[in-house]
């Protein structure tokens, strides 16, 4: 299991970030080697994307949405996938998203990228990819600020 964790503040308000970052088709513009991401539903997004030459699509289930809190997700079938993205405010003019990505990396390469770290770098640029636009537009592109409640767990919380 590879994990990612990065985190990047933002010059724009907490509703903003939070409101752009809900617009999963867009993340091509900002993600290296997403070619497309569609919504399938409110909660189910299918991604196609090419890493290290290797052409992939999954779809990923959000599990958890609260509005200018959260967004968690995990794959679903296929090769394992996870995430979620916190939106913190820093001021009214200011948010610090992070970010943590689970994944299982195939073949020799990703489990290479893995161990070199070369995936904590990718998901820094993106996230400073994704600061470059929200800083550039100084608006959203859409917003979805509907609520996905987290199943209960074993423990029944």
């Amino acid at each position: 299991m590879s994990t990612v964790t990065a985190t990047i503040d933002i010059d724009a308000p907490i509703t903003t970030v939070y409101n752009q970052w809900t617009q999963f088709e867009s993340f091509p513009q900002f993600m290296s080697g997403v070619d497309e991401v569609r919504q399938v539903s409110d909660t189910l997004t299918h991604w196609e994307v090419s890493i290290a030459g290797v052409d992939r699509e999954f779809d990923a289930e959000i599990v958890e949405q609260h509005a200018d809190e959260r967004i968690a997700w995990n794959s679903v079938g296929g090769e394992h996938h996870a995430g979620v993205v916190t939106f913190h405010r820093i001021d009214d003019a200011r948010t610090r998203v992070a970010l943590q990505l689970d994944w299982e990396p195939q073949g020799v390469v990703e489990k290479v990228g893995a161990l070199l770290q070369v995936d904590d770098i990718q998901i820094d640029r993106d996230l400073h990819r994704f600061k470059e636009l929200m800083e550039d537009n100084g608006f959203e592109s859409g917003a979805w600020r509907g609520d996905v409640d987290r199943a209960p767990d074993a423990t029944g919380r």
